[in-house]
């Protein structure tokens, strides 16, 4: 199995990117392999690592379709839904609390007022 090369953090070859360097181009791996990787030191654990890949070989993003936004409006909905109330909370809810704060913290409702 070969090594694939490394380089040091900001000193890659022209032509390489990184996934989020390529969707900034509006393009994606499209199944090509990693090419090589970059690194850059911490102090105190293991080195950050990035994957490389050729732009030259990258494809265009896909589209997303009516289905798509349709499923991602549905699921966004959904996080915002109180699961007690029913009701739209106006902001995505906590998984901490799982419900809404209302719901959550029903006394502090009632002495406020």
């Amino acid at each position: 199995m070969a090594s694939l090369p490394v380089y040091p953090w900001r000193l890659a070859p022209d032509g390489l990117a990184t996934v989020r360097q390529l969707r900034a181009r509006g393009l994606r791996p499209g199944g090509q392999d990693v090419v090589a990787q970059i690194e850059r030191p911490r102090r105190r654990r293991g080195p950050l690592v990035a994957y490389l890949y050729e732009i030259d070989k990258a494809k265009p993003v896909r589209p997303m379709t009516p289905a798509k936004w349709a499923a991602l409006a549905k699921a966004n909905t959904a996080r915002r839904t109180c699961p007690r109330c029913g009701r739209d909370a106006g902001y995505v809810i906590p998984t901490t609390l799982g419900m809404c704060v209302p719901c959550a913290y029903p006394d502090d409702e009632q002495r406020a007022a």
